[in-house]
C-alpha cells in the first residue's frame, strides 16, 4: 500500500459506506442495484480504476480494482457488480479491442453511462466453454446473433454485452469469438431475473439472441476464432477477483463476529468468554490471516505480470472453500440470530456458497492445478 491507495482507500470507504451500506436491503428487494449508483462512482472515478488514462480510466492497476472489491466487502455488500464491470469486461477491451471499440466503450464505462456484462454460461454448458452452441453468422458486413446465455452478472442493466460465440460452428476451440452486442439492438431480449439462494441483489438473469443482427466491426478483436484464447488469457483475473472477494468476506465475517461475541452475552457472561468461542475465533482468524498473505502474494505477482494459471487456480479454489469454511463457523457463534436474513452473517452464508461454483468450479481449479504437478523421474 501506498499513499496512492491509501487515499484510494479512503474514498471507497466513504462511497461504500455512504452510497452502499444504507440501499443494501434496498438492493436485495429489487434483485439489483440503483441505476444511479454506476453514475456516482463514475463521477468520482471509481470505475474502470486499472483502464489506462487516455480511455477514460484511473491509469491504475489491479491493486487499484483491489481496494474496491474490499471496501465493497467490508460493508456486506454483494449486490453491486462493479468488479465484472471494471475488471473483467473491460480488461477484454483494453487486451484485444481495436482503438476504435475502445474508445467507444471505456470512456462510457468508466464514467457510469454505460454498464457492461461478459455473456458466457449457456442453459446447457457450464465450465465447457467449448460446448457453448450461440452462434455469430457472417452475413456481408454484419453477423447475425442466435442463442440464449443464462447467470448473467449485470445482465438486466447492461447497455452492451460480450458475447461468447460460435462464428464457426463446424470447430470447437477455434470456432469460438467474442462479439459486442448493445443491448438497444433489435432481436435482443432479456429474460428473467434469477432468483438466487444468496447474491439476492445482485442483477443475474438470462440474455436472449434472436436474429440479432451487429456490424462485423463489432468482433473482439479482427480476426474470427481467438475467443477461445481471449477467454483463458482473461480468466486468471475473474478468478484472482472471485479469490479477493473471498478473502475480504471472511475478514468481513470475522469482524462481525468479534464483535458480536463480545457483545452477546450468555449464563451471565458474554459468549467470547467461553473457552469454545475463544478457540473457533482464534481458527477464524488464522484462516483469515492465511488467505490473505496468499492473496497479497498472489496479487503482487499479477501486477508483476507473473501469476501463473496453476497459481491462480489454487487461490480460487482454496480461498473459497476456506471461506465457506469461516463463515460457516462465524453463523454458530450467532446462534439463532446467524440463521436469521437480517443479519448481515447469514447474507454472507448464502452469497459465498456459489464462489466454489463460477469462474470455474473448485473441481475444474483442482484439474488444472494437477496438470501442473511434476511427473516423478
Amino acid at each position: 500500500m501506498d499513499q496512492d491507495l491509501e487515499d484510494l482507500r479512503d474514498l471507497a470507504r466513504t462511497f461504500c459506506e455512504k452510497e452502499i451500506k444504507p440501499n443494501i436491503e434496498s438492493y436485495i428487494a429489487n434483485k439489483q442495484v440503483d441505476r444511479d449508483l454506476w453514475t456516482k462512482a463514475g463521477e468520482l472515478g471509481l470505475l474502470c480504476l486499472s483502464v489506462p488514462e487516455e480511455y477514460g480510466g484511473g491509469g491504475g492497476t489491479f491493486a487499484h480494482e483491489a481496494v474496491l472489491i474490499e471496501e465493497q466487502a467490508r460493508v456486506g455488500d454483494s449486490s453491486w457488480g462493479a468488479p465484472l464491470h471494471s475488471g473483467i469486461v473491460a480488461h477484454y477491451l483494453v487486451a484485444y479491442g481495436t482503438e476504435e471499440q475502445k474508445q467507444e466503450w471505456l470512456p462510457k464505462m468508466a464514467s457510469g453511462e454505460v454498464v457492461a456484462a461478459v455473456a458466457m454460461t449457456e442453459p446447457g454448458t457450464g465450465s465447457d466453454l467449448q460446448s457453448i452452441t450461440t452462434k455469430a453468422i457472417r452475413d456481408g458486413d454484419d453477423y447475425v446473433v442466435n442463442g440464449a446465455k443464462t447467470f448473467i452478472t449485470n445482465g438486466n442493466q447492461a447497455d452492451m454485452v460480450l458475447v461468447a460465440v460460435k462464428t464457426d460452428p463446424e470447430e470447437k476451440g477455434a470456432g469460438i469469438s467474442l462479439v459486442i452486442v448493445p443491448t438497444d439492438t433489435p432481436g435482443f431480449r432479456r429474460g428473467r431475473v434469477l432468483n438466487k439462494i444468496g447474491m439476492k441483489g445482485q442483477d443475474t438473469c438470462e440474455l436472449f439472441f434472436d436474429d440479432v443482427r451487429i456490424p462485423a466491426t463489432n468482433l473482439l478483436g479482427t480476426t474470427e476464432g481467438e475467443g477461445f484464447v481471449q477467454l483463458m488469457l482473461q480468466l486468471p483475473q475473474e478468478r484472482l477477483i472471485v479469490a479477493l472477494g473471498c478473502v475480504a468476506a471472511m475478514e468481513f465475517a470475522y469482524e462481525e463476529t468479534i464483535s458480536y461475541v463480545h457483545t452477546r452475552t450468555a449464563f451471565g457472561r458474554p459468549v467470547f468468554g467461553f473457552q469454545n468461542t475463544k478457540f473457533t475465533m482464534a481458527e477464524v482468524a488464522t484462516e483469515a490471516r492465511v488467505a490473505r498473505s496468499f492473496i497479497d502474494e498472489c496479487i503482487e505477482l499479477h501486477i508483476k505480470g507473473e501469476l501463473d494459471i496453476p497459481t491462480v487456480a489454487m487461490a480460487k479454489y482454496w480461498c473459497s472453500e476456506r471461506a465457506m469454511k469461516v463463515v460457516d463457523k462465524c453463523v454458530q457463534m450467532h446462534g439463532g440470530y446467524g440463521y436469521m436474513e437480517e443479519y448481515p452473517i447469514a447474507r454472507a452464508f448464502t452469497d459465498l456458497r456459489v464462489q466454489q461454483i463460477y469462474a470455474g468450479t473448485t473441481e475444474i481449479m483442482k484439474e488444472i492445478i494437477s496438470r501442473s504437478l511434476p511427473v516423478p523421474a
